[in-house]
Formats: structure tokens, C-alpha cells, sequence
């Protein structure tokens, strides 16, 4: 009789997934609390779990944005940077591109560098690409540089060599030496040794940032969770969509700084379609990513702290980390948004958050500015009775105070034309983001299915879409928890990665593999471990590469790199080719409880207090019969606001929009022109106009 959790922990709410062993679902969601994620935790577990024993939770799979907000916030601890003579001020130095807002700043800064010139350290020493040493190790100056490293009260460096992925052996000495006197030294041929001094310092640099901030949380979470009785292992989702222990994810924290996010794409992932474009609106922020033939696409390089360029990351703008991540493009814009008037007399909605303290005006917890989550209140698309699955009821009074006050007052137009142009940039900026991962890649979404969750995405997605000419928009079940739902359909799996140009590929996947099982704690070969093997391939010559599948024909490899060049590039291009990194994941396959063959899933129970999803699914029926429950919303196509049905997944058959289909903790909004009918996995399908 056991017990699956997945959690998730967002900049407003937290999402609690529970499937027992008979495929019944549970959900909670709360208010995330920032001064300690595990309060609101603990808060949804135990909302979710009811009456049952929480000791027969067996599993608990944990998304968490903590690492990338210690690095946003700086709330990281004091590194110490050590590497070879001569590029002390690499760091310092730093990469900064500018982006739209910064280009004609004449008092521009760039933002300061991951670690302070007066905290980065050199020693002798000299390894060249092919791992030759030309200038032993001066372990001496290694020992004063450590002297003085504890001087200062850094407990924590990080050793970062010149070509120490093609030999390790200096940086495993100086952390030796190091240890003596400085408690935590983390080094790059064991975070993540691979070429590109810059990027592999960068992110040798975000490990030991981050790492001991992580390590006491998951110590304190783990506490929590005995506290109330829950003694499962507790695992944590990575960026790039694999899952890993507790004691990993402390020890690799880099690994985890998209963790929250990639989640949810594991979720539209699952839903059946093979060409997907995910569409994941939270109350913070909306993120979309591109997946072809079931699979999303992965990028080994991602800049964490940097500034958004129309929807995607600008390269140069953070610090880079070279890990793996699902490839995703995020915007500011969510629920908490704040809508506001620049001093143009401009309407802006984000990238600043309301967040969960105090959040939207509509929650009646403090804040008054209004925010995507109170235009839509306003609208009639949200209602005001009942919200975020029971845990809270919108006052509606408070929500068209604000509008009036903060924006139609100013603008001096109608509160429903204000509130309906704070939906529509949300939209844009959103479709930003799709622009991003589509039409900027040579992408046509046209021939994508859009996937839709998060607590507001199913009230945009018919429009964004609509943008793009994608005809048809899934909401799975459970779409409001859509990313901790997710988690429970990864697999417990790590990577390891190489570089190591002319090396004996057998050797070397020999090698990474055995690295990976052992962080895993698992034997090759056994039932349920496989091994993925991948290389980065580039022209002879050229100095950036593509990942590829590994193949041990040359040729086979070669023509693999030849179609994803294209792919990427769109140009039919063949020459002398050579292998730069080798890589694999090893993963240990486990029974997945949101996909594995069981019985029909039962409608989810939802938290105490909430609006019940209804009973049995209804015979077909027309559009109608299908509800008696109307109320107003807006859709400016039609003059303004009117009446219109208001359904449930239960009641819900197939009905011509507009309408709206409420979830226990999600609101889908169907517009003119489409049509939602209910698929026999329970997810919502709308299509435009005659889309199949």
C-alpha cells in the first residue's frame, strides 16, 4: 500500500501530488512561505495525505527553485576561487552582453562577478589540453594560498585549473592541501570536467555556491517530513529532467537550478502527443519549451542571473553553467504579476511578482497592487467564491478597487477594458516566449499540440495559441499541479560527461558510466539501470560542437551530427568531423505512478474545503444541456461581457466556446471560436475552428 509524493515549490504556491497504489489521486496546494519552504511543505503534505498513515509514503520527489534563487538573491556563502597562474581575473573580468533596456545606458554597471577579485587565488602549476603536465604543481604556494583562504573566514572554495578535465590530478592535490584548513573545497574534475575554462570555472563557482545552502535545506526537510511521520528517502528533480537522492543533489546543487521547471515539461511530456510545445503559467512566472517526438529538447549550457531578451535568456547577461537542463524559455509573467502605468503613460504588466507575500490585491493578505490574477477576477474568468483548490476565497471588491485605482482611473478608460488590456499583455509577453523556442529556432508551432497547466496557464493558452496558429490546446488532469505531478514520472538518473578529443571512446564510457552508477548507488547491468551514451561532435576546425546519440560506426555518427546540424542550423553542410566530449546518463528505471498501465484514474480528491470535481463522467451530450450554472465574463469579440456556461471536467462533454471549465485548482477559459470536449484520460481538448 504505498504512497508516491511529488512537490513543488513555486514563487506562490506550493503543489503537493499524492498517488496511492491503486492510481487515486490527491492534490493540496498552498501558499509558499519564503522564510522556510518546508513550512508550506508540510502544510500541503499533510492537506494532502488526510487521514491516510503518512508512514506508507515510500517516495518523495522534490522540485525546488532554491538554488537558482540563492544565486538571484546572493544568498549563497562566501566562495574562494582558486586556479592556475595567470587567470586570477578571468572571473572578475567576467562576459557581460548587453540587452534592449541596457544598450544605450551611459551609467550602465555590469552586475558584479560571482566571486570578488580579492577572493580569487592562483598557484603554479601548468596542463596543457592533452593532459601533459609542463609545470609541476607548487604545493607550497598551494598551502599559503590556504592559509590565507582561512584567514579571511572562507569556509568554502572552489578549484578550478587550466585543462584539469583532461587531467585531474593537480586539482585533486590542491584539494587535498586545501582540506586542511578550508572545510568544503569543491573542484571542477568532479562538478563537471569539461572544456571552456570560463564556463567550466563558472560553474565549478555555482556548486560551491550554492551546495551548502542545499545541503541544509534538504537536512532541515528531511527532519520535517520524520517530524510528521514520512521516513521515505527524499529525491530531487534536476534541470535536466532526471531525478536524484537527497545526498546527490547536495553534493551536485548546480545540477539543480532549473529543477522546478523542468518538472512541468516532464508532465505535457506525458501526455500522449509527440510534438508538444509546454505551456507552464504559475503565479510568477509562465515558461515554455519545445518536445519532438516525445522528447524536450536539452541544452548543456544555460546562464542562471541574467536578464530576459523577448522571452529568452541573453547569453553574457548571468553566470553560465554547463550542465545539463531542459530547454526552456521563461518570461515574467504569471498570476502574481503586477499590472502598472510608466511614467509614460504606458501599461506594463511584470516582471515583478506580488508573489505569495502579500500577493494579488484580491487575496485580502496585505497587498493592493494589481496584478494578471485580478484583471482576471475582474473579467469573469476567475471566481471569486472559490480559488486555488479551497485553500482561499478572492474578494472581487478588492480586486476592482485596485484596478480602478492603479490603472483604468489613470488610463482613463472602463475597469473591464483595463483589466482586459492587463490579460492581453500577458498574453503577448507570453507569446514571447513561444516565440523564442519556435519561430527564432526555424520552428513552425503550427503542427505543434500546446500542453497547458500551472494554476493560470489554462486561462491563457487558447490565446496564446491562437497567435501562433496552433489549433489545438490540452489541459491535462490535474493541470494546476501540472509540474508536481511530473516529478512523479522521472526516472532516479545522472550524467557524467568528459572531454577528452583522439581518447578511446570504449574507455571512456566505461569510465563515465561506472562514475554515474556509483552516484547512484547502483550496479550496470542490473534489471531496470540502462546507460544512454551521447558525444559532442563538431566540425573539424570549428570551435563550438552538438550533442548527438552515440554510435560506434563513424560514419552513422557522423551522419547523425549532419542531420542535427541542419536541424539547429537549417543549412545541408558535410565535411571532417570530430568527437570533442563523450557523455552519459545512467538511469534506474522505477514504476511510474502517473503513466504506468492501472485503472482508470478516479476524478482527484480534493483538498478540504474545496469545490468537489463532480461525480461520474456524463453520457455525450450537447452543448445545451450540459450546465445551469452561468455567469458573466468578458470577451470583447462579443461586445463585452456576457453570460456563459460554467462547467466541470464531470459535467463537461464536448460544448462550444465561450465557456469556462473549473478545476478544483486551475480555471480553463474557453473562447469564441473554439470547442472543449473531454478526452477519455480526462484532459481537456479545445480546438479552433475545424481543427480535428
Amino acid at each position: 500500500m504505498s504512497h508516491s509524493i511529488g512537490v513543488d515549490v513555486g514563487g506562490t504556491f506550493t503543489d503537493v501530488v499524492l498517488r496511492g497504489p491503486d492510481g487515486e489521486i490527491s492534490v493540496a496546494k498552498c501558499l509558499s512561505t519564503h522564510d522556510d519552504p518546508a513550512d508550506g511543505i508540510v502544510t500541503g503534505i499533510t492537506t494532502a495525505l488526510g487521514h491516510r498513515d503518512p508512514s506508507l509514503v515510500t517516495r518523495v520527489v522534490h522540485a525546488t527553485t532554491l538554488a537558482t534563487n540563492a544565486v538571484l538573491e546572493r544568498r549563497g556563502v562566501r566562495v574562494a576561487y582558486v586556479t592556475t597562474r595567470g587567470f586570477r581575473s578571468a572571473i572578475p573580468l567576467g562576459r557581460y552582453a548587453r540587452v534592449e533596456e541596457d544598450r544605450y545606458d551611459l551609467r550602465f554597471d555590469p552586475p558584479a562577478p560571482p566571486v570578488a577579485a580579492g577572493d580569487c587565488f592562483e598557484v603554479p602549476e601548468r596542463v596543457n589540453d592533452r593532459g601533459e603536465v609542463l609545470e609541476p604543481l607548487d604545493e607550497a604556494a598551494v598551502a599559503r594560498v590556504g592559509e590565507e583562504i582561512a584567514r579571511r573566514g572562507v569556509t568554502t572554495a572552489a578549484v578550478c585549473l587550466l585543462h584539469s578535465y583532461a587531467n585531474p590530478s593537480h586539482e585533486r592535490r590542491v584539494a587535498e592541501i586545501l582540506r586542511r584548513v578550508v572545510p568544503t573545497v569543491v573542484i571542477s574534475s568532479e562538478v563537471w570536467p569539461e572544456l571552456r575554462e570560463y564556463e567550466r570555472a563558472t560553474t565549478t563557482i555555482m556548486s560551491a555556491y550554492v551546495g551548502p545552502v542545499m545541503a541544509g535545506y534538504l537536512r532541515r526537510l528531511t527532519a520535517r517530513l520524520a517530524g510528521i511521520g514520512i521516513t521515505a528517502p527524499v529525491h530531487v528533480m534536476d534541470s535536466g529532467g532526471g531525478v536524484m537522492s537527497a545526498e546527490l543533489a547536495a553534493r551536485r546543487a548546480v545540477a539543480t537550478i532549473e529543477s522546478g521547471p523542468a518538472a512541468g515539461v516532464l508532465a505535457a511530456a506525458a501526455s500522449g502527443h509527440p510534438d508538444v510545445i509546454s505551456f507552464d503559467m504559475g503565479g510568477t512566472t509562465a515558461k515554455t519549451c519545445v518536445i519532438r517526438n516525445g522528447e524536450p529538447e536539452i541544452t548543456h549550457e544555460f546562464h542562471v542571473g541574467g536578464k530576459g531578451s523577448f522571452g529568452g535568456r541573453r547569453a553574457g547577461t548571468g553566470v553560465p553553467v554547463k550542465t545539463p537542463a531542459i530547454d526552456l524559455a521563461e518570461v515574467g509573467a504569471g498570476g502574481g504579476s503586477i499590472a502598472w502605468v510608466d511614467p509614460a503613460g504606458t501599461l506594463r504588466a511584470g516582471p515583478r511578482s506580488a508573489g505569495s507575500e502579500p500577493g494579488p490585491a484580491c487575496y485580502g493578505l496585505g497587498g493592493d497592487e494589481p496584478t494578471v490574477t485580478d484583471a482576471n477576477l475582474v473579467l469573469g474568468y476567475l471566481d471569486a467564491a472559490s480559488f486555488a483548490a479551497g485553500t482561499m476565497s478572492l474578494s472581487l471588491d478588492l480586486a476592482e478597487k485596485a484596478v480602478d485605482r492603479r490603472l483604468a482611473g489613470p488610463l482613463g478608460v472602463s475597469r473591464a477594458e483595463a483589466a482586459h488590456a492587463v490579460h492581453e499583455i500577458a498574453n503577448a509577453s507570453m507569446g514571447s516566449a513561444v516565440h523564442v523556442v519556435t519561430v527564432q529556432r526555424g520552428i513552425d508551432p503550427r503542427g505543434f499540440v500546446m500542453v497547458a497547466f500551472g494554476g493560470a496557464g489554462p486561462m491563457h493558452a487558447a490565446r496564446v495559441a491562437s497567435r501562433f496558429g496552433i489549433s489545438t490546446v490540452v489541459v491535462p488532469a490535474h493541470c494546476g499541479v501540472g509540474s508536481a505531478a511530473g516529478l512523479l514520472a522521472g526516472d532516479l538518473s545522472t550524467d557524467r560527461v568528459l572531454s577528452a578529443p583522439g581518447a578511446d571512446p570504449v574507455r571512456v564510457f566505461a569510465i563515465l558510466a561506472e562514475a554515474a552508477a556509483a552516484d547512484l548507488n547502483v550496479t550496470l547491468g542490473s534489471p531496470g539501470v540502462s546507460v544512454t551514451r551521447s558525444a559532442d561532435v563538431r566540425f573539424t576546425g570549428q570551435a563550438h560542437d552538438l550533442t548527438v546519440r552515440w554510435s560506434d560506426s563513424p560514419a552513422e555518427l557522423a551522419d547523425r551530427f549532419f542531420a542535427r546540424y541542419r536541424q539547429v542550423y537549417g543549412i545541408e553542410q558535410r565535411g571532417p568531423t570530430e568527437v570533442v566530449s563523450y557523455r552519459v546518463r545512467v538511469t534506474q528505471t522505477s514504476r511510474h505512478p502517473l503513466t504506468d498501465a492501472a485503472p482508470a484514474p478516479a476524478p482527484p480528491r480534493a483538498s478540504p474545503g474545496a469545490r468537489e470535481p463532480g461525480g461520474p463522467r456524463p453520457e455525450a451530450h450537447g452543448a445545451s444541456d450540459v450546465s445551469e450554472v452561468r455567469r458573466a465574463a468578458y470577451f470583447p469579440e462579443l461586445g463585452g461581457y456576457v453570460q456563459v456556461p460554467v462547467l466541470t471536467r464531470a459535467t463537461l462533454r464536448e460544448t462550444e466556446g465561450p465557456a469556462i471549465v473549473e478545476d478544483t485548482e486551475a480555471t480553463i477559459v474557453v473562447p469564441p471560436g473554439w470547442t472543449a470536449r473531454l478526452a477519455d484520460d480526462m484532459a481537456v481538448i479545445l480546438t479552433e475552428g475545424g481543427a480535428p
